[in-house]
C-alpha cells in the first residue's frame, strides 16, 4: 500500500520539468523589465542572482524530462480524468490571463496612463494564481497570488501619485515578479528532489 502510494506517473515528472522551464522563461522576462529600470543603477548588478536560478531551473528541468521516461504512465481512468480535467482549467485560467492583460492593457492605454501596464499585467498575473491554487491544490499559489498582486498594486498607486518614476517602477515590479517566479521554480526543483527515484536510474 505505501509502495503505491508512492507512485509518480511520468505525466508528472514531466508537468514539473516544464513548470521550472516556464519560471525560466518568466524570471528572464521579469528580470529583464527590472535590468531595463535599473540600467543607470549600480543596483543592476545585484540581478546575476536571477541568472544563476534561470540556469539551475534549466539544468534541473532538462534532467526530469531524461528521467521522466523511468517513471510509470498514468493507466487508471480516474487518474487519466483528473489529467485531463487538470488540463482544461489550466487551459482555461491561461487563455483567461492572456484576454484579462489584453483588456487591461487597452484600459490603462485608454484612460491616458500607458506607464501603468507593465504593473497592470503583473496584476494579471498575480490574480491568475488564485484559481491555479485551486485547481492544483497547492498553498504555495495562494502565497505567490497574494505577493505578486501586492507588488503590482503598491506599483500601480505609487505610480499615479507621482512617487515612483517610471524607471523606480520598472525596478520594482520587475524585481517583485522575478522573486515570485524564482520562488516558485525553488518550490519545483524542491518538490523534483523529494520524488522517489526510478529504479532503472538507480
Amino acid at each position: 500500500m505505501d509502495n503505491k502510494t508512492n507512485i509518480i506517473p511520468a505525466v508528472a515528472v514531466r508537468s514539473i520539468a516544464t513548470g521550472m522551464f516556464m519560471m525560466a522563461f518568466f524570471t528572464s522576462i521579469w528580470g529583464g523589465i527590472a535590468f531595463g529600470g535599473l540600467k543607470d543603477s549600480v543596483f543592476k548588478y545585484a540581478l546575476i542572482i536571477f541568472v544563476l536560478f534561470i540556469a539551475a531551473f534549466i539544468i534541473n528541468a532538462t534532467r526530469l524530462f531524461k528521467v521522466s521516461k523511468y517513471y510509470p504512465k498514468l493507466t487508471t481512468e480516474a487518474d487519466i480524468a483528473e489529467g485531463k480535467k487538470m488540463g482544461k482549467w489550466f487551459g482555461i485560467i491561461f487563455g483567461a490571463e492572456g484576454v484579462g492583460i489584453l483588456i487591461g492593457i487597452n484600459i490603462v492605454v485608454n484612460i491616458g496612463h500607458p506607464e501603468l501596464t507593465i504593473p497592470t499585467i503583473a496584476l494579471i498575473v498575480g490574480l491568475h494564481f488564485y484559481p491555479m491554487a485551486k485547481i492544483f491544490k497547492r498553498t504555495v499559489d495562494y502565497y505567490l497570488a497574494t505577493w505578486t498582486t501586492l507588488v503590482a498594486i503598491t506599483a500601480i498607486v505609487l505610480t499615479l501619485n507621482k512617487t515612483m518614476s517610471q524607471s523606480t517602477m520598472l525596478a520594482f515590479t520587475g524585481t517583485g515578479l522575478a522573486i515570485a517566479t524564482t520562488c516558485y521554480g525553488t518550490y519545483m526543483m524542491m518538490v523534483a528532489r523529494r520524488l522517489p527515484r526510478p529504479l532503472p536510474v538507480l
